[in-house]
């Protein structure tokens, strides 16, 4: 295995067996469900009550600059776009070629399905990217983009930001299905 391929394969081990398994079945209620007051979300366009949105589609993501202290609690919609554009977006357009990815452009997804198809895409391009690298590119600042230090360096962010995320999502999942205590398939039968 190439140095590239190691660490291509770090992340796309976590993906094939933990965070892309636990996002089988997500529904639109659980995408939107906001576990607390004053959540960020994806929204409808002009629906939202945080200082800025961005996005240019029917739906925009909740957002402000400078971010508030303490940060907001999101949603598994906005983490799921988090992980699209800024993680992976952005730096499959710098590094890899192919389709700038900008936050205000985006055209956020306003389903639980759609956001999954956004994500598996660009996730394998991030993949496909990472394991065509040299051992001379991860040595080397990128020729494009605004990050100026080794590729692998960035790489190995990205790596460590799916990982984080993807662990919120799954929190925010559990959390969900166990709300007041009942797990989801104890509800369904309750509601019989």
């Amino acid at each position: 295995m190439t140095r590239s391929e190691r660490i291509a394969d770090q992340l796309d081990r976590h993906w094939q067996k933990n965070l892309r398994p636990r996002l089988h079945g997500l529904a639109d209620e659980e995408y939107f469900w906001e576990p607390v007051r004053g959540c960020w979300s994806i929204r409808p366009r002009g629906t939202s009550a945080t200082p800025m949105s961005a996005g240019s589609g029917k739906w925009a993501m909740d957002s402000a600059s400078p971010d508030p202290v303490p940060a907001p609690v999101t949603t598994i919609a906005w983490r799921l776009a988090h992980i699209i554009v800024s993680c992976l977006g952005y730096r499959v357009g710098f590094h890899f070629g192919g389709q700038d990815v900008d936050s205000r452009t985006f055209a956020y997804a306003g389903t639980a399905d759609e956001a999954l198809k956004q994500l598996d895409e660009m996730y394998g391009r991030w993949n496909a990217g990472v394991r065509g690298l040299s051992d001379a590119d991860l040595e080397n600042p990128p020729t494009a983009g605004p990050e100026r230090f080794p590729m692998e360096g960035i790489v190995l962010h990205v790596n460590r930001e799916l990982i984080h995320h993807g662990a919120e999502i799954s929190l925010l999942r559990d959390l969900y299905r166990w709300q007041d205590g009942v797990d989801g398939s104890k509800m369904a039968q309750l509601q019989r």
